[in-house]
């Protein structure tokens, strides 16, 4: 079998998709107070039975590295990833900065470095404080009640769980014959149907997706990676949240196709994922390794900083494949 599982009425009635109203916030089915949406339906017993069939001798690593000059959003004006060195071992000789003199400073070589980043800056998940309408966000959280000085009092990077569960790749240009997918190309669901018959693989509710478009094969140059990216459209998220899926990942910038489609929004899949949907977002997930070696599905592990309030959480994905 390929495409959706089959839903039952009672899984139906956790997944958001079903109830979303186009530009508003749903409310959360897992209650007023949930900050997390359908990672919900990652459970323990889910993560033991998907342990159980993983194959730990060899691991995906999903994330990239970060480094100066590294393509990341900077299109509002968002700082660029940015590392400095703050102790050497010969400028400690120089400046003695704890005071323990040049004797122990010359033995005891001392490095030490401090970054400065925009937090969705390389492999991270968008939280569900990311996007909203109207200052609501996801559960009708609002910014005027729940927005302080520093950051968002609620749905930020450090209420994400611990992430263990099914991992499924999407191989979109495999399914049409392409190694990247054209700029600005929208992933509808037809063509994530089309991979995923083409891979005789089944989405079921609570699965973490990634979905490829091949962008990587451009990392790290910014000038081919970010401009005019393909991408899922709004219809193609709706199609994998009406699934159940846990969460969405994406090789690209912005898991969404860009420039958006619709004129009064230029975020549109953001939007409706975060705030209609309550479906979280990777993105900047490596997924080359995976797609050449044609894993389809595979054990996700994956854990987000928790940085208390922030709208997205950087994260080091892994993929183990099953036994």
């Amino acid at each position: 079998m390929c495409g959706p599982a089959l839903i039952d009425e009672e899984t139906k009635g956790q997944i958001a998709a079903f109830n979303a109203v186009r530009g508003e916030p749903s409310p959360s089915p897992f209650g007023p107070n949930d900050q997390i949406g359908m990672l919900n339906l990652l459970s323990p017993d889910l993560a033991r039975d998907q342990l159980a069939r993983a194959d730990g001798s060899k691991v995906f690593d999903m994330s990239v590295d970060l480094f100066m000059g590294m393509p990341t959003w900077t299109a509002g004006g968002e700082p660029p990833y940015s590392i400095w060195m703050v102790h050497t071992p010969r400028g400690s000789v120089v400046d003695d900065p704890i005071g323990v003199g040049a004797e122990q400073n010359d033995y005891v070589a001392w490095s030490a470095d401090a970054v400065s980043m925009f937090t969705h800056c390389g492999t991270h998940i968008d939280t569900l404080n990311h996007f909203g309408y109207r200052g609501r966000i996801w559960n009708g959280f609002s910014a005027d009640e729940h927005l302080g000085s520093l950051h968002w009092t609620v749905a930020g990077a450090d209420r994400l769980p611990p992430l263990i569960g099914r991992g499924i790749l999407i191989d979109v240009p495999a399914a049409i014959g392409v190694d990247v997918l054209p700029d600005s190309f929208a992933i509808g669901p037809k063509a994530l149907g089309d991979a995923l018959r083409r891979q005789g693989t089944e989405i079921r509710p609570g699965d973490i997706v990634m979905v490829r478009t091949g962008r990587m094969r451009y990392w790290p140059d910014p000038a081919t990676y970010l401009p005019r990216e393909p991408g899922l459209d709004r219809q193609g998220a709706v199609y994998l949240a009406e699934m159940g899926v846990s969460m969405i990942g994406c090789d690209n910038i912005a898991v969404e196709q860009l420039p958006s489609e619709d004129p009064d929004n230029w975020m549109t899949v953001h939007t409706y994922l975060l705030a209609e949907a309550g479906v979280p977002m990777a993105e900047v997930v490596y997924l080359e390794e995976l797609a050449s070696e044609e894993i389809y599905e595979f054990v996700f592990i994956g854990a987000s900083l928790r940085m208390r309030g922030a709208t997205a959480g950087p994260i080091r994905p892994l993929a183990l494949p099953l036994r």
